[in-house]
């Protein structure tokens, strides 16, 4: 994967998801990655990145689109700005974050997470000739890529998986903020978990409510969720919800026979997570990479993307990620389930 900070509680990401967000009156954190000339001799793009909470590092869902923008700068050449949101962001840090890095000539501007969505239509109408993608909104501004996903889709899926290994018939959803991002997760999973097997109990928390956005950001609150399910009697927990996810993925580690189901980033082969792998069964992977790096490729490219580009199971813009091999043996049954979504014969809810 990516290389990956090492991520406080206090400073930490979304699940396929995001709000985003500045603290203590300052815009941002930002971090340059300049790069080398572009190969072939071709012109360098100066991309610009405004992440969710938690940025570069968080293991999951900013990490994701960091991997697609490193794609791109490594083939294009050029440079990458990086800022970084607060979980106290107001939409007018939002909105001068783009601003900032359209000023200073990135072009490419990517911003990584929904609650960008209306400063992303503001600003792009302010700057008509820069290009910007939005992760997981859609955005009407002329000059907009709106890179979206069936997150439903990947989470039945999951919910699959977790009624064919739960031994206990009762298992856990883990979300970070209640927000409708998030409540696709739930959605998908609950329905993929009962189509599977009607008798298998799922539990369902929150970590934060409303304008609360530390849901997102929280391991030692994802970690006390995980643990009060896994006391409860569940045995496989799937978390949505940023870096809180990575303390779910902490707590299902030290339950003997219990699974966790990771998000956005295949989760098993992060390196900060490598000591809990044995314990991630598999993980709904959201390739915010791929439509990161299509949008940016569009642009180099002199054909830049707009309107609402969805990735969906047919497009593999979502999958069940197969690292550890711990669901091989449930595979079969699993690209059945798959096949019939793709068909349209399993239609999957977008609310619980």
């Amino acid at each position: 994967m990516r290389r990956v900070a090492k991520i406080s509680a206090a400073c930490a990401a979304t699940a396929a998801l995001a709000l985003t967000a500045t603290a203590c009156g300052s815009t941002s954190s930002d971090s340059n990655s300049s790069s080398s000339a572009s190969s072939g001799g071709g012109k360098g793009i100066k991309i610009g990145l405004a992440y969710d909470v938690g940025g570069r590092g968080d293991r999951s869902f900013n990490d994701s689109a960091a991997r697609g923008a490193d794609k791109a700068e490594k083939e294009f050449g050029g440079s990458i700005k990086e800022l970084t949101a607060k979980t106290s962001d107001t939409e007018a840090d939002r909105e001068q974050r783009l601003s900032d890095l359209a000023q200073a000539g990135y072009n490419p501007i990517v911003a990584v997470g929904f609650s960008y969505a209306s400063a992303v239509d503001k600003i792009a109408k302010q700057y008509p000739k820069t290009s910007f993608g939005i992760v997981d909104s859609v955005v009407n501004a002329k000059n907009a890529d709106s890179i979206t996903f069936t997150e439903e889709q990947g989470s039945y899926l999951a919910g699959v998986a977790a009624a064919l290994k739960t031994k206990k018939n009762h298992v856990g959803f883990v979300g970070g903020v209640d927000t409708p991002l998030i409540k696709k997760f739930e959605a998908g999973y609950v329905q993929g978990v009962h189509d599977t097997n009607p008798k298998v109990k799922v539990d369902v928390q929150y970590l934060s409510h409303g304008t609360d956005l530390s849901g997102f950001s929280s391991p030692d609150k994802g970690k006390e969720a995980a643990q009060g399910m896994l006391d409860n009697g569940a045995d496989v927990v799937y978390t949505a919800a940023g870096s809180s996810g990575n303390g779910a993925i902490e707590a299902v580690s030290g339950t003997k026979g219990a699974w966790a189901i990771g998000v956005d980033s295949d989760q098993y082969n992060i390196p900060g997570l490598a000591k809990y792998k044995n314990a991630i069964l598999t993980s709904m992977v959201k390739n915010v990479d791929v439509g990161v790096y299509d949008f940016i490729k569009s642009v180099h490219d002199g054909k830049p993307l707009t309107g609402n580009n969805i990735y969906s199971l047919a497009k593999n813009g979502v999958s069940l990620a197969t690292s550890g091999g711990f669901i091989n043996d449930i595979q079969p049954k699993l690209d059945a389930a798959k096949k019939k979504i793709v068909d349209g014969q399993i239609k999957v809810k977008t609310t619980p």
